[in-house]
């Protein structure tokens, strides 16, 4: 058996997956002690028989197995991600915060799709409690409590059994269940208000935006918050659209507020990034300019805004950092959130009004 070899031969001489069984043999140690030491029990072991099974175990090829050590330390070397879609550009940095801390310790970053289906949210949370993951970040928006009610109760249940054996929980705005606890906030709120003033400044009076449907709590907060932030410069928000937070939504919503009527002059609000970059090409379709003619905004300052031409005007947030600060609040015993700061950034999409 050679150190590059990852498989040894059976008295048949057909090749088998290396065991831990096969470690422990090699080694000289009881199937226990080797356990102990490669699947990270507490439980103390000689260090010359941990250095000794770990140099067998290197050059077999050996590879733990991870529901053996779920049972060793009571949950997996695993971080599950949920997120609502993973082509969308605002969850993919999130994600590359999660994975950077989650190099630090050594641990492995696994992602599910929501797509803020309650239903779904259960499945997916249902079989992850099975293997035990050491933390689950719930990083998708979800809808108030409505029709689907009993589906995210559901999941509530599931989460909160995850609790009680030992996981933890940390979730992207409100905690499920209204517990509070380990919750990553973005001032989703406040900097779309910030953005709405910004806006009325610039001499825009009239806009139109372009949402979720209602009562999902990201696009809820920063579609009032901005019409505030707008009246309280004499703005007025005369109109929304409602779709979800594909690229292609924001496309058909601008299509469908072009077929009602947009005066030159107008400010049409995209709820988030990808939305506001779906309206910019809807109008550019229609024969209409992006700035002078329509001026339009958005919120996130996903790295495709800088690149259109004009660049698109929005509410950067430090995303990655976020991301990075949920796993902190999965690891952290003592974990407090640190402040993450939203800034207005003005670009060519929205001149200002003479």
């Amino acid at each position: 058996m050679t150190p590059e070899s990852p498989s040894l031969r059976t008295g048949s001489g057909a090749p088998h997956a290396v065991t831990l069984q096969d470690v422990a043999r090699e080694a000289g140690v009881s199937l226990a002690t080797a356990s102990r030491v490669l699947n990270g029990s507490e439980r103390k072991v000689a260090e010359a028989y941990r250095e000794r099974v770990e140099r067998v175990a290197e050059s077999l090829g050996y590879t733990p197995n991870m529901s053996a050590q779920a049972t060793a330390r009571g949950h997996s070397p695993i971080i599950a991600l949920l997120v609502a879609d993973i082509a969308d550009p605002y969850f993919g940095q999130i994600a590359a915060g999660v994975a950077r801390g989650a190099d630090e310790r050594g641990l492995v970053v696994t992602i599910s799709i929501t797509e803020r289906d309650p239903e779904r949210e259960n499945r997916i949370l249902r079989a992850l409690r099975g293997q035990r993951p050491q933390g689950i970040i719930l990083a998708a928006s979800r809808a108030d409590r409505g029709a689907e009610e009993g589906a995210a109760d559901a999941a509530d249940a599931e989460l909160a059994a995850f609790e009680r054996y030992g996981g933890r929980v940390v979730a992207f705005g409100e905690r499920p269940g209204g517990s509070g606890t380990r919750a990553i906030v973005i001032d989703n709120a406040g900097g779309a208000e910030e953005l709405g003033r910004r806006m009325a400044a610039l001499g825009y009076r009239r806009a139109i935006g372009i949402g979720a449907a209602e009562g999902v709590r990201t696009s809820d907060d920063r579609l009032n918050g901005f019409a505030r932030g707008f009246a309280s410069g004499g703005g007025r928000l005369d109109r929304i659209h409602r779709g979800d937070f594909r690229r292609e939504s924001g496309a058909a919503a601008m299509a469908a507020a072009l077929a009602e009527g947009v005066e030159p002059g107008t400010l049409v609000f995209g709820m988030s990034d990808v939305v506001a970059l779906g309206a910019m090409s809807a109008i550019r379709g229609a024969g209409r300019e992006v700035g002078a003619d329509i001026a339009v905004c958005g919120f996130d300052d996903v790295s495709a805004s800088g690149d259109v031409s004009p660049a698109l005007t929005t509410v950067r947030v430090p995303l990655n950092d976020a991301g990075y600060q949920a796993f902190r609040a999965v690891v952290d015993e003592d974990w407090t959130q640190a402040p993450l700061p939203v800034e207005v950034i003005v670009r060519g999409s929205t001149p200002r009004i003479a």
